[in-house]
C-alpha cells in the first residue's frame, strides 16, 4: 500500500491533467482547484459523506481488543498504538493533501481513480490489490473469531483440532464474506459505502462504545470527583454526542447517497458491466 501511494503522489504531481470527477470529466469543471471549505452548493449529504470517509479511516478500535489478546506482551501494546498513531497521521493526512493539490474538484474515492493517464493509474491500483485482500481478510478473521467463540462457548471443539470445529470456522468465514459480497455488489459507489460503514458501524466501536465504558469504569467512584474526572466526563459526554450524530443523520445522509447513486448513470446491483481501467 505505501508504494501504491508514493506513485499515486508522483502521478498526480506531474501528469498534466486529473481524468475523472463526480461531477464531470476534466476540464468540465474548470481548471483544478484546491479550498479549504465546501464549495457553494455543496450538499448536506455531500459535506456529512466526506466526514464519514475521514471518520472510517480513523477508527480502527475495533480491531485493538484482538490484537491485544494475540500479543506476547499485551503490556506492550500503548508503544505500537502510538507508533500507529503517528504513522497513521502521516499516511493520513500528507498524501491527500498533495493529491488534493494536484486534483482538486476531481477527485474521487479512491483518489487513484481521478489519474488523467491510463498507465499511472494501473501503475497505482496494481500495488492495492494484495494490501486489500490483506486488509479483508484481517476484518473477516476479526469477525469471524468473535461470532466463532460466541458460537463455540463452552464446547471442547473450540480449541481442538476437530472436523466440527473446522467446518464451523470454515462455514462462519463463508457466511462473513457472502455477507460482504452482497454489500460490495449492492453498492455501487466506494466513498458511499465506506460512509455507510462509518455510519452504522464506527459510530459505535470509535465512539459510543468508549463513552459508555468510560461511564462503565467510573460511575461507582463518582463522574465529577475532581477536576480532572469532571472535565474527561465532559469529553466523554461529547463523544457520545458525537458518535450519536454519525449514528443518526450519518446513516441517514450514506443511505440517501446510495439511493442517489442509482438514480444515476451506476450500473445496477449484481451488474455484470465491465469497470476495469
Amino acid at each position: 500500500m505505501g508504494l501504491a501511494i508514493l506513485l499515486f503522489v508522483i502521478f498526480a504531481g506531474i501528469e498534466p491533467a486529473p481524468l475523472y470527477g463526480y461531477s464531470g470529466d476534466y476540464p468540465t469543471l474548470g481548471d483544478v482547484r484546491t479550498y479549504a471549505f465546501p464549495l457553494p452548493g455543496t450538499t448536506w449529504v455531500g459535506c456529512m459523506n466526506a466526514v464519514l470517509n475521514i471518520t472510517f479511516l480513523w477508527v480502527p478500535q475495533i480491531l485493538f481488543p484482538t490484537f491485544i489478546a494475540e500479543m506476547e506482551k499485551p503490556q506492550d501494546f500503548p508503544k505500537s498504538l502510538a507508533v500507529l498513531a503517528g504513522i497513521s497521521a502521516f499516511l493520513f493526512i500528507v498524501p491527500p493533501a498533495i493529491g488534493f493539490r494536484y486534483l482538486g474538484q476531481y477527485s474521487t474515492a479512491p483518489a487513484f481513480g481521478s489519474l488523467g493517464i491510463t498507465s499511472y493509474k494501473k501503475a497505482s491500483f496494481a500495488f492495492v490489490i494484495v494490501p486489500t485482500l490483506v486488509i479483508g481478510t484481517i476484518y473477516a478473521n476479526v469477525s469471524a473469531k468473535f461470532l466463532y467463540f460466541r458460537i463455540m462457548r463452552g464446547s471442547h471443539h473450540a480449541h481442538s483440532n476437530t472436523v466440527f470445529g473446522w467446518g464451523m470456522w470454515i462455514a462462519t468465514m463463508a457466511i462473513i464474506w457472502f455477507i460482504a459480497f452482497i454489500f460490495a455488489e449492492v453498492i455501487p459507489s466506494m466513498g458511499d459505502f465506506l460512509s455507510l460503514l462509518g455510519a452504522a458501524f464506527d459510530s459505535f466501536f470509535g465512539f459510543i462504545f468508549f463513552a459508555v465504558a468510560y461511564w462503565q469504569l467510573n460511575k461507582g467512584t463518582g463522574l465529577f470527583r475532581g477536576v480532572g474526572t469532571a472535565v474527561m466526563s465532559v469529553v466523554h459526554v461529547f463523544v457520545l454526542v458525537v458518535g450519536l450524530f454519525l449514528l443518526g443523520p450519518g446513516l441517514y445522509a450514506a443511505v440517501t447517497a446510495i439511493i442517489a447513486d442509482y438514480s444515476g448513470s451506476s450500473a445496477s446491483a449484481f451488474a455484470c458491466k465491465n469497470v476495469s481501467i
